[in-house]
């Protein structure tokens, strides 16, 4: 279920004024054109916000909310590509090359998401090189990010694959006020799904982390004791 809200003037804010945002170098009669021409969407968690297949719309930016990207892989077992956070983009390269998606999109939490309508972004692309500029940066570092992944995922053994992915969640989603509990709350089967693995190697490689006292688990809590060891197993891979 979701429910659809056109006048979300705080959440066209976060995604369009907010200075962290590739927006920012747009010109106050550029961003209130973008903001006519956008529609904000509220979700519920594990809602699916698109299906692989999909044609795209426009873009769409996370406002609030932590989402999931993920392909489904054979035997119907998914595979995580993604994982996004405001004030991010999800599902651009499909936009961009005018093709259908190649994978879904899935609230892990309540989400807000904007999007924003594809000719309008186009015209004021064509017309404000500085913004092709930033949108071309920031698909350029999703790409490395995605390379660097795809080793990650093919060379490093189970206990590198897994402390890499526990790594990778503190880095985008930060960490709780006590400045160890990781700011996400996975499922089992979605942390294997993020670190190419089976659900069962997931549960026993996270079970003796905890044995070795370098995480602490508290249901879908993850609290990381020893970073420095984490590290250094993802390293080692």
């Amino acid at each position: 279920m979701f429910i659809k809200n056109t006048s979300m003037n705080v959440e066209f804010h976060n995604i369009i004024d907010n200075q962290m945002s590739v927006f920012s170098v747009l010109n106050e009669e550029e961003k209130e054109l973008l903001k006519k021409n956008s529609t904000c969407t509220y979700y519920k968690k594990n809602d699916i916000i698109y299906k692989e297949g999909d044609k795209p719309s426009g873009l769409i930016c996370l406002s609030k909310g932590k989402v999931k990207i993920f392909k489904e892989g054979v035997g119907g077992r998914e595979q995580m590509v993604r994982m996004a956070k405001p004030v991010g983009f999800i599902g651009y390269r499909a936009l961009f090359a005018e093709q259908n998606y190649l994978a879904s999109a899935e609230a892990i939490e309540d989400c807000v998401i904007c999007t924003i309508e594809k000719d309008t972004l186009f015209k004021i692309l064509k017309a404000n090189h500085d913004l092709s500029l930033s949108i071309i940066r920031s698909l350029a570092s999703e790409l490395g990010f995605s390379n660097n992944r795809t080793v990650t995922l093919t060379q490093k053994h189970i206990r590198g694959r897994l402390a890499e992915s526990l790594l990778f969640l503190k880095d985008t989603y930060g960490l709780e006020e006590d400045n160890a509990t990781i700011k996400v709350y996975l499922s089992r089967e979605d942390i294997a799904n993020l670190s190419n693995m089976t659900t069962s190697n997931a549960i026993r490689t996270l079970s003796t982390f905890a044995s070795e006292k370098i995480i602490a688990l508290d249901g879908r809590k993850i609290k990381i004791l020893d970073l420095r060891g984490l590290e250094r197993i993802s390293e080692l891979g």
